[in-house]
């Protein structure tokens, strides 16, 4: 699936449903929203987005706990989750979607090597997360990891 078709994709159900979007982003920088803003009319579903690349950026706009980040590190279940729901909560959305990884060429350890990312998504019926393990430059890391957290979020707007 392409760019376009998976941001078309979430676009139907989000719209049907009145449900607003907020994204929070660290190692795509950005990439997500700019994926979802070049559908016409995101802007009736897509509350917009914080870039979060620092611990401090974390913890300052998005609310994860200084505990979470030193135990886990940003690339991790809790972390995700955590941002998802700061979000969400920030932005007045219904859905939260997150994502943290290690595009690469350095960064990565071996219990988390370059290509790890974790999505996040929070809604009012629960807290959910995903990882997800690629290789690649850091370029095309950080667009699979953009286009693989649209179909994390289309998944469960499709089965949810």
């Amino acid at each position: 699936m392409t760019q376009k078709d998976i941001a078309e994709q979430i676009s139907r159900p989000l719209r049907d449903r009145g449900w607003e979007l907020a994204v929070a982003e660290s190692c795509t920088g950005g990439l997500v929203g700019h994926m979802i803003t070049n559908i016409p009319g995101a802007s009736t579903y897509f509350i917009g987005g914080i870039i979060a690349y620092s611990y401090h950026a974390k913890v300052r706009l998005l609310n994860v706990s200084w505990e979470t980040l030193e135990e886990h590190g940003a690339v991790s279940e809790a972390t995700v989750k955590e941002m998802a729901k700061g979000i969400r909560h920030r932005l007045g959305a219904d859905i939260g979607l997150s994502i943290s990884g290690i595009a690469g060429p350095t960064g990565g350890t071996p219990q988390k090597p370059v290509g790890t990312v974790w999505f996040g998504l929070d809604t009012k019926d629960g807290t959910y997360a995903k990882v997800v393990q690629t290789e690649g430059e850091r370029l095309s890391n950080k667009r699979t990891f953009a286009l693989e957290s649209l179909a994390f979020l289309w998944e469960h707007l499709r089965n949810g």
